[in-house]
């Protein structure tokens, strides 16, 4: 600037504000403006002059060179700072300044329960590993958004640099309503996925209305304790839900196992499915369930001592299925094929799989079965059924299965995992092998087979040495 007031020079930073005001270089500088440039420069106005252009906020520095005879005005753009210092006592939310140092230089009345939460005022450090986290999100390593409890509230800080001023901001919301509802939300999901398919519980969740699916083929399987009602007539009523419960436990766990849906328990039965969406229908799996639940209640005793056992029957056929009711809704099951595989369990025979000729025709070829002839069904009649023995040598299963094992050793030792492992087979004399399979210090598999039906049918074990992966 000139002595008289005219703009001699501009650099290209300097456009934002000589295009706000309208100057070009030789222009005059408005009178005001010129006034208060020259008293700022001979330091009657010490403090910067700020004008307002375009929105933004510009301080204005006049420093006089004289032994060239003009004065130089620097300009800073301070729409940032001016925004901080006037924002944050009247925000409702939580605002604090944080100095490079990790030092609280300010914060407004709105943040009381979060410098509470971190137990900080104004001139204290902040407490090492919150300073930390909120290095690692300005260096982009996790999110920008740290969190702080404080009086029972929830805060999300969102962590904001203000590099051109040296200092870093926290602003924070009040989260704990959102996170109430979605831990609401949550309890609903999980209360839904307990008692429906995950599928159907997020078309229900969808609003979907009325949800009911027809299938060309799915496999039912039904397994009911054999003398339930005449065992509980000698039981404690505890003893009797006890044992009821351990049972069903065993039974939700081989349906996890498996990947089966379980449907429903009807007294002392229990129904599962297959084929009801989601993967391929696989009518293999529940037969694999029907062996291993007579495995599992062959081991389990009832508190008095008495050995349990199962009936249990299956059949491979169309049905439908749907969300009835308004109150205590729940996803069923329907048609003949649920009623046949009912039919299957009652006219069973205790300790053994019965299935139907067209479950049968689904499964012969990678099991053996027992024909056990013509049996007079309620509701149906005469009707030719299969008693399942095992898989047959050497066959393939469908698909590898999922099953839990332990580490016993090195280190993941304690942990759980699953892996895929093929099912149990048979040998050529009709012995049921039952295999666990743990994980080594070297990793491996190791399987462990139960030769007690081998040695009942009189057969010698061809099962892998135990000792190889």
């Amino acid at each position: 600037m000139s002595e008289d007031g005219r703009l001699i020079y501009a650099n290209e930073a300097s456009a934002p504000i000589t295009e706000g005001l309208g100057l070009a270089v030789g222009d005059q500088l408005p009178a005001e403006l010129f006034q208060q440039l020259r008293r700022q420069r001979d330091r009657a106005q010490p403090d910067p002059i700020e004008i307002g252009l375009a929105g933004r906020t510009y301080a204005l520095i006049a420093v006089p060179i004289q032994e060239f005879g003009f004065t130089n005005i620097y300009g800073t753009d301070i729409t940032a700072n001016k925004a901080l210092d006037k924002f944050p006592d009247q925000n409702p939310n939580p605002v604090l300044r944080v100095t490079q140092e990790g030092r609280l230089a300010y914060a407004n009345p709105a943040s009381a329960l979060v410098r509470k939460g971190l137990g900080i005022e104004v001139g204290d450090e902040l407490p090492a590993d919150f300073w930390a986290a909120a290095q690692r999100s300005l260096a982009g390593e996790t999110s920008h958004v740290l969190e702080v409890q404080g009086d029972g509230r929830i805060f999300d800080l969102l962590v904001v640099a203000v590099f051109e001023f040296g200092f870093i901001n926290l602003y924070g919301t009040d989260v704990t309503a959102a996170r109430q509802v979605a831990e609401a939300n949550r309890n609903n999901r999980l209360l839904l996925v307990n008692v429906l398919p995950e599928p159907i519980a997020d078309r229900l969740q969808a609003g979907e209305s009325p949800i009911a699916d027809g299938f060309d083929e799915i496999t039912v399987l039904f397994a009911d304790v054999v003398g339930f009602t005449q065992l509980s007539t000698r039981l404690s009523p505890r003893e009797v839900v006890d044992v009821l419960n351990s049972v069903f436990s065993i039974f939700d766990r081989l349906a996890d196992r498996y990947e089966l849906e379980k449907i429903k328990t009807i007294g002392d039965a229990y129904m599962v499915a297959d084929g009801l969406g989601g993967r391929a229908h696989d009518p293999v799996r529940v037969a694999e369930m029907g062996l291993d639940i007579l495995d599992e209640v062959e081991r389990f005793r009832a508190p008095s001592g008495e050995h349990l056992e199962v009936r249990v029957g299956i059949q491979t056929g169309p049905a439908v299925a749907g969300v009835i009711g308004l109150r205590k809704f729940i996803y069923d099951v329907w048609g003949d094929t649920v009623n046949t595989a009912s039919r299957m369990e009652s006219h069973g025979v205790p300790g053994r799989v019965q299935v139907t000729e067209s479950a049968y025709q689904r499964l012969k070829d990678a099991f053996e079965f027992e024909p056990r002839g013509v049996v007079d069904v309620r509701g149906k009649g005469p009707m030719m059924t299969y008693l399942l023995l095992g898989r047959k040598p050497g066959s393939s299963t469908a698909s590898e299965l999922p099953t839990e094992v332990e580490f016993v050793d090195g280190p993941r030792a304690g942990e759980r995992d699953r892996l895929a492992v093929t099912p149990p087979t048979i040998d050529a004399a009709g012995g049921v092998y039952r295999r666990s399979v743990r994980c080594a210090d070297d990793g491996a598999l190791r399987y462990v087979f139960d030769d007690r039906d081998v040695a009942a049918a009189g057969g010698r074990s061809q099962a892998p040495d135990p000792s190889a992966a």
